[in-house]
């Protein structure tokens, strides 16, 4: 009986260390792991020109260098940034960083969107990047509105796909999974995922998600694992513990946004931005593509 045991024991420790390896060579095998990563490269274009004072005041609270550390973005990568909206805050770091060796896909709005914001901040965002060509003229502009668009980029072309502060808008829109799917598809095997959301109380309920533009770490993981990915990692670089995430206005109540106007308004400067969950996933060795 101990005999028996004992071998179900070794048993289960050897499929432990298969599983823990094979992720590991799944994370190697992305091209932009933390070995490529280029820190002197990437303070270049994050102190750059290209950058307004507005935008480098976001910093403290944003903290570009460590987020892009922490999810291993290479000068050499193909890089899909979600959703960078009319100015991408972090399309004006990306592009010059990737601009000499990388490839870097603004996912974007649909020109033909119903809605009047989305195809206003595509136009802004093209307006822009073609404005200063000397940043942003190889940004491949592709389109991320399900269920009429959804190729991002080509089938498993992606090193990393990096979203930040978008989920509770694809919860809103009900596309959420659909989005989850887009990703998936886009990464190579091995690629990554990085994602930065507002966090939500544990347990929160999905309308108050929804209306809040909090969202529980647990519903992040849940949606990227039914896609299927594999949480890799998890970081504190974007925790706010100040933020009480109970405010009027929910999370724009906070900056930039400020949608109370004056109305304490240094308390909520005080505050600072939102309180996020900085997560990594890993597209698996088995999610391969298929032809």
């Amino acid at each position: 009986m101990k005999s028996s045991l004992r071998h179900l024991q070794q048993l289960s420790l050897l499929a432990s260390l298969l599983a823990f390896n094979f992720v590991g060579a799944s994370a190697a095998l992305a091209h932009g792991s933390q070995e490529t990563f280029d820190a002197e490269e990437l303070k270049e274009s994050i102190n750059g020109a290209q950058r307004t004072a507005a935008e480098k005041g976001r910093d403290v609270y944003r903290h570009p260098l460590e987020t892009l550390e922490f999810f291993g973005v290479a000068p050499s990568d193909t890089v899909v940034e979600i959703w960078p909206g009319g100015r991408g805050w972090y399309t004006a770091i990306l592009g010059p960083y990737l601009m000499h060796g990388g490839t870097l896909y603004a996912a974007q709005f649909s020109a033909d969107s119903d809605v009047k914001f989305y195809r206003n901040a595509r136009a802004r965002f093209m307006d822009w990047i073609k404005s200063e060509p000397k940043y942003y003229s190889d940004v491949v502009v592709t389109t991320l509105q399900p269920p009429k668009h959804d190729k991002i980029a080509p089938k498993g072309s992606a090193d990393k796909v990096l979203t930040f502060r978008n989920v509770h808008n694809w919860m809103s829109a009900g596309t959420q999974h659909e989005v989850f799917a887009a990703m998936f598809k886009a990464l190579k095997p091995g690629g990554i995922l990085g994602v930065v959301e507002h966090r939500a109380k544990p347990g929160t309920q999905m309308q108050a998600m929804i209306d809040s533009g909090y969202v529980t770490e647990d519903y992040v993981i849940e949606l990227a694992k039914g896609a299927g990915f594999e949480l890799l990692a998890r970081s504190d670089i974007n925790n706010n513990p100040a933020d009480q995430k109970n405010y009027p206005r929910g999370v724009w109540t906070l900056p930039p946004s400020l949608r109370l106007g004056d109305t304490d308004r240094e308390k909520y400067l005080a505050i600072g931005e939102s309180d996020r969950m900085t997560l990594k996933f890993i597209k698996p060795l088995r999610g391969e593509i298929k032809p």
